[in-house]
């Protein structure tokens, strides 16, 4: 392959200690495929596709049996698979933690998880999320070759308009690009008015409309391994500052991204993909989802059964 030093080993991490909410229940394991796949079985065959050698699980403590005997057991002969957990306890040593708090501490605390786990350049995907094969193409291509200088980081971004639901609003990373670099991510809720895309920004600043092909962040994001310290580092930080809001706070992969950007720490690379994302935002939108990878079957895109 020329002059540039490739690497062998790749890992895709999967955020999938969220439970859905809005959905209710574990969605990660709601049957989508024509022979009961679920989304995140064809984010890991996509990844192997795009030369992934590696899966790291995040999840709940609670469900490792649940996850193991579902998602695990069929992964596991074709790819290396480990699982770490997200504890909500799993904090600085200063942190008096609110006896009425239920959630652990956002997707930040999530990849920190997995620190003792990926020594190599990895990417992270939420479980719920089809991200499409171009966009594990895309993450493996920046992986195996970005990793020459130190903080080789990027976010796979995507056009707004291939990541609406047609049931209600949704929210999305509203990304600031400047000469092909991430200035800054606004979460916002984003739903179509008319014409026109609003995103109204959670933080409560003023909306504004975006147009159809502007880039948002889906939390694919490519990091090399030395992110660990950086975000170990950074959660302290976030935790000082967010003593009084300890009920609330969330210690989130894009604001930790966005802030470390603005002060100078880091620079991110913005990568498009021309994939369309499906997700299960509400219950509705399961039978979109379904079709689109009936569809996508049917084209020879996916083997039946996924996994032989």
């Amino acid at each position: 392959k020329g002059e540039i030093m490739e690497h062998k080993n790749m890992t895709l991490l999967i955020m999938a200690a969220g439970m859905g909410s809005r959905f209710g229940g574990l969605k990660q394991i709601e049957p989508v495929g024509p022979e009961g796949e679920f989304i995140i079985d064809y984010s890991i065959y996509d990844a192997i596709q795009a030369g992934f050698n590696k899966v790291v699980f995040i999840i709940k403590r609670e469900n490792y049996d649940l996850f193991r005997s579902t998602i695990g057991t069929r992964v596991e002969p074709h790819i290396d698979v480990s699982y770490v957990f997200q504890d909500m306890e799993n904090v600085p040593s200063f942190v008096e933690i609110p006896s009425s708090r239920v959630a652990p501490w956002g997707t930040g605390q999530a990849i920190l998880a997995a620190k003792d786990e990926i020594h190599e350049p990895f990417a992270v995907i939420n479980a719920d999320d089809f991200y499409g094969a171009d966009a594990y193409q895309v993450a493996a291509n920046f992986l195996r070759t970005a990793h020459e200088k130190e903080k080789s980081y990027a976010v796979i971004c995507y056009e707004v308009s291939k990541t609406m639901s047609e049931n209600g609003s949704v929210k999305r990373g509203v990304c600031e690009i400047q000469d092909g670099y991430l200035k800054g991510i606004t979460e916002s809720k984003v739903e179509r008015e008319g014409e026109y895309i609003v995103a109204s920004p959670l933080s409560g600043a003023k909306e504004f409309t975006i147009p159809a092909d502007r880039l948002v962040s889906m939390n694919l994001f490519s990091f090399s391994p030395d992110i660990f310290s950086f975000l170990a580092a950074d959660m302290e930080r976030f935790f000082k500052r967010e003593k009084d809001n300890l009920l609330k706070c969330e210690f989130l992969i894009p604001e930790v991204v966005s802030d470390a950007i603005q002060d100078g720490i880091f620079d991110v690379k913005i990568l498009s993909t021309k994939a369309t994302w499906y997700g299960v935002t509400y219950r509705e939108d399961k039978d979109t989802v379904v079709k689109a990878i009936q569809k996508m079957v049917d084209d020879k895109k996916y083997p039946l059964p996924l996994w032989k």
